[in-house]
């Protein structure tokens, strides 16, 4: 969730922002920060630089996990999540990341330690995530990532 809201604040957006809103904040900002405005001086041009790598950055992030995207993208998560085996799992800061034998790997945001510790510990961990993680959470596919913004 940090890194969601830290994202949004970057483009200044809230939780409710949809797809055509992110495109024209990013199209905005990017206007203002592309580093060929910035020719001037070297110190400018590299601060403009970094700007523009974390709009861009904040910008793929946030369509990626976008309730649209995720529509377009629900038939194929729920075939992965329903019929591909759970091959291996990591949980870093609050994400985690489910890699499945199709090659899809996604990762789930603001989970909870506690559910990654029943997840660990369950007889079936591919049916304790198909019940308590796969649709409980905010997710993003990273091995086939849709840029449809």
């Amino acid at each position: 969730m940090k890194k969601i809201v830290e994202y949004r604040k970057v483009l200044g957006v809230d939780k409710n922002a949809e797809l055509h809103d992110l495109k024209t904040v990013y199209r905005q900002m990017m206007k203002t920060w592309h580093p060929d405005k910035f020719a001037e001086s070297e110190e400018s041009k590299s601060l403009a630089e970094e700007k523009s790598k974390s709009i861009i950055e904040a910008y793929h992030f946030l369509v990626s996990i976008a309730s649209e995207t995720r529509l377009q993208t629900i038939d194929i998560y729920r075939q992965t999540t329903s019929a591909s085996a759970l091959l291996d799992f990591e949980f870093i800061d609050q994400v985690l990341t489910v890699y499945f034998a199709d090659g899809s790997v996604y990762e789930y945001f603001d989970v909870p330690r506690s559910v990654y510790i029943k997840l660990i510990n369950a007889d079936s961990p591919a049916r304790f995530a198909r019940r308590h993680i796969y649709n409980a959470y905010v997710y993003r596919s990273t091995s086939k990532l849709v840029a449809s913004a």
